[in-house]
C-alpha cells in the first residue's frame, strides 16, 4: 500500500504545449523550482537580472486558510473542535 503524498517538490519542470495553429506538441524542461501542497502551488525561478521571481497559485483550501490567518475568515471553527 502506498503512503499518502502531502508535498511534491522538484528543481525543474517539464512543460508540454500543443501549438494551436499546427497541432504540434512541444516539450521543454526548465530550471524552475516546483513546490506543491494541499494549500498552494509555488513556481520559483530567476529573472533576467538574476533576482528571484515567484508565482503562487492557491487552492480553495489554501485561500480559506489564508483568510483565516489574516482575520478575514468566518468567525467559527471549521472543524468544530475549538471553543
Amino acid at each position: 500500500m502506498q503512503q499518502p503524498v502531502f508535498e511534491i517538490s522538484a528543481h525543474e519542470v517539464t512543460i508540454e504545449v500543443t501549438d494551436q495553429h499546427t497541432g504540434r506538441v512541444y516539450r521543454r524542461t526548465l530550471p524552475i523550482d516546483y513546490h506543491e501542497t494541499a494549500n498552494a502551488l509555488v513556481l520559483q525561478g530567476e529573472n533576467l537580472d538574476g533576482s528571484i521571481s515567484q508565482l503562487v497559485f492557491y487552492s480553495g483550501r489554501g485561500v480559506e486558510r489564508l483568510q483565516g490567518l489574516t482575520g478575514k475568515g468566518p468567525d467559527q471553527d471549521p472543524c468544530g473542535t475549538h471553543q
